[in-house]
């Protein structure tokens, strides 16, 4: 049986530290702020915004909300991002996905000043984790190694195969296993052979968005399995990607869904607000 890699409990002890960091610089002067930008009413968005404003509290970081009409135009968006650009009082900014159709958001997020991308989804943020530049790393994938971090789960020479090629989870994942020193293989909805691919993953990582895709017969005996999705079955329960009570049997290692990776994507935006906050209050700072 897999050793559980327990998200919730990794996430809490980073809450903890960073609950005391924020203490620390708040001496100095600095207070964190985070300013979250969600447009229209999706039901999933306003559960993770408000988990983010729970977090803020809980670590003592300022929040501010700024709640849209679905039919705001995409200049009314970009005026709004550049007023939280100019206010240095906000240190990070996030805008919630997903955007209503007629919004592009890529353009929305060049509009955002990498220096507060605490969401790592900047072109420049993007451009400097390819070239191993410092940089905010998106939160999923940053979570994820975290996990490897905390776990002694050692990436030198291994092959990962990871399930989705999203600019979210799937291709900054790639980035931060290469710094890592991993193989790096990236499959999707037109990988042929995909099961040849899952096979000889010592590391396979799920992040597809549907529910038990991965199964059994296709992960190889003692390989670390990192579920990233989060999907509802037949029964309305919330399951991953990985069909958990199978794939535990044989798997080295693995997540599960819910207690996973989940938590600690909110852990690692906390870090990456903290951040923002000490790097634009730095004389000296480079980044």
């Amino acid at each position: 049986m897999a050793t559980i890699i327990d998200g919730k409990k990794l996430a809490k002890k980073i809450r903890e530290e960073l609950k005391v960091e924020c203490e620390e610089i708040k001496k100095q002067g600095i207070n964190p702020k985070l300013a979250v930008i969600m447009v229209g009413n999706n039901p999933a968005s306003k559960v993770y915004v408000k988990s983010k404003s729970k977090a803020c509290d809980q670590i003592g970081v300022a929040y501010e909300e700024h709640l849209l009409e679905e039919t705001i135009t995409q200049e009314e968006l970009n005026n709004l991002i550049q007023k939280l650009n100019n206010r240095k009082e906000v240190n990070g900014i996030l805008l919630q996905s997903p955007l209503p159709r007629h919004l592009d958001i890529n353009q929305a997020f060049k509009a955002i000043s990498y220096r507060k991308d605490v969401d790592g989804f900047t072109p420049s943020s993007v451009g400097k984790l390819v070239m191993g530049g410092d940089t905010f790393i998106s939160c999923t994938p940053y979570g994820v190694i975290k996990m490897f971090e905390e776990y002694n789960i050692d990436l030198t020479g291994k092959n990962v195969v990871i399930l989705g090629r999203s600019n979210i989870v799937g291709k900054p994942l790639s980035q931060c296993c290469l710094a890592k020193n991993a193989t790096v293989t990236i499959c999707h909805s037109r990988t042929t052979d995909l099961k040849e691919h899952t096979k000889r993953a010592d590391i396979l990582i799920a992040a597809i968005g549907k529910a038990n895709f991965v199964t059994k017969d296709m992960v190889k005996e003692g390989a670390v399995v990192i579920d990233v999705g989060i999907n509802r079955n037949e029964e309305g329960k919330l399951v991953g990607d990985v069909d958990f009570e199978e794939v535990e049997k044989i798997a080295s290692y693995i997540t599960p869904v819910p207690g996973g990776v989940g938590p600690m994507t909110i852990a690692m935006l906390m870090n990456n607000v903290i951040k923002a906050a000490k790097e634009q209050n730095n004389e000296n700072s480079t980044f």
